[in-house]
């Protein structure tokens, strides 16, 4: 017998449902007694009336519109996408079963969803392949203004570069020896890097077009540059000096007091703090050109979305510049070749620096540092670009956004990262 209260639904065959009094009394049996088969409770009624009909079924609501598996809800106040609770995929019962989550959507040359190694290079590479036109345009005319600005660096300080061999030198000659080398190959970084930045400025709007599947034009993308060219120009001499700065800072006190140790010693803490400023602002050129904000804004904008993605970011980008030095270097070889067979003194003009002064070698290792850098920089350069895309998919759910910018809402389902 249950006595507690609401324990049993109302009709159930529980002990203690309802009393006694309001029990609707059975019929006796003929002999006065009551009868041994007693109806089940709830089902009583009166001698000789209809049961009741039962009442009907309440309506089921409707089921509401279905979404793509994936997407979530999104907020269009600029709010990052929600995904909706449930099992997760492979499990039966779960969105695609035991097959796993359906493909996300690709309208261009990278799944819209956070990207692995494999698909950045991969990316980079097909846009450059299928926006040539456009790339190598760009790509060509500036790797010929800095190759043709380096060649003359070297005509002017090669000479005090090299080493003599006739006697060893004392420490002050180290020392501006040392000097003149970090002049040589400061001079040879500066314009390696204002190249590399100026090219990911310009062709961010092709790999922006590349990421939607769109085609892209040489004088569409300078009328999406024009407008920010100053702002561009502002943002490129802020990371070459700064670039600059955090390498040949720490040994210049060495190399001002003719100081060998103390300008050695600076070399490595110059690395160090050059790696970190190169990954910490390395997004903001594309930042620039794509959210189209001021140059604090872009360089506030890279170190936020580098922010807990540093040694990513930094890996991805040294894997990249490996990857371009070696195919530069396949491209170089012939030309530098050519040039050893044709600058005065041959082979042994190359063993004691006399070959590296004339204009015959120099030109025509320009020549090839200009097609080597024409076709390996856009490749670094649409890299730098898909991190930046990579990592706002990661913080700001931007595939949904850009979904939406290539027309295909519905065409596949986002995966989480």
């Amino acid at each position: 017998m249950n006595d507690s209260p609401g324990w049993a639904t109302p009709g159930s065959p529980s002990d203690g449902q309802g009393s006694e009094a309001d029990r609707p009394a059975a019929p006796p049996a003929a002999d006065g007694k009551w009868s041994a088969a007693q109806p089940p409770p709830g089902q009583w009624s009166s001698p000789g009336t209809t049961p009741p009909p039962a009442p009907a079924p309440a309506p089921t609501p409707p089921a509401p519109p279905s979404r793509p598996a994936g997407w979530g809800s999104y907020d269009s106040a600029s709010q990052p996408a929600r995904q909706q609770p449930g099992p997760p995929y492979g499990y039966p019962g779960a969105p695609g079963g035991w097959a796993g989550p359906p493909p996300a959507a690709k309208p261009g040359v990278i799944p819209l969803r956070p990207l692995g190694l494999g698909e950045i290079l991969d990316g980079a590479v097909s846009t450059l392949r299928g926006h040539w036109r456009s790339v190598l345009s760009v790509s060509l005319v500036v790797a010929a203004l800095c190759q043709i600005g380096l060649l003359f660096v070297q005509r002017a300080t090669v000479d005090s570069a090299l080493l003599s061999t006739g006697r060893r030198p004392t420490d002050a000659e180290l020392a501006d020896q040392l000097g003149n080398t970090a002049f040589l190959y400061g001079a040879q970084y500066f314009l390696e890097a204002l190249g590399l930045f100026l090219v990911t400025a310009l062709l961010a709007p092709v790999v922006s077009s590349a990421v939607l599947g769109r085609t892209s034009t040489v004088s569409g993308t300078l009328k999406a540059v024009r407008p920010l060219a100053p702002r561009m120009i502002g943002l490129i001499a802020v990371l070459v000096l700064g670039a600059l700065a955090a390498a040949f800072v720490p040994a210049l006190p060495g190399i001002l007091t003719g100081n060998v140790t103390a300008a050695a010693l600076g070399v490595p803490v110059g690395l160090v703090l050059l790696a970190w400023f190169y990954v910490t602002f390395v997004l903001a050129p594309p930042a620039l050109m794509l959210e189209r904000g001021s140059v604090t804004d872009a360089l506030k904008r890279s170190a936020k979305l580098v922010r807990g993605s540093w040694w990513r970011i930094f890996g991805i980008s040294m894997l990249t510049w490996v990857l371009r030095t070696i195919t530069a270097g396949i491209i170089v070889m012939p030309f530098a070749g050519i040039a050893l067979f044709l600058a005065p003194g041959g082979f042994s003009g190359l063993l004691d620096g006399t070959a590296a002064t004339s204009w015959t070698f120099l030109i025509i290792t320009a020549l090839g540092g200009i097609i080597g850098s024409a076709v390996t920089v856009p490749m670094q350069t649409g890299v730098t670009t898909l991190l930046y895309v990579d990592q706002r998919i990661r913080r700001e759910a931007l595939d949904l956004e850009l979904a939406r910018a290539a027309g295909q809402d519905g065409a596949g389902p986002v995966t989480g990262g």
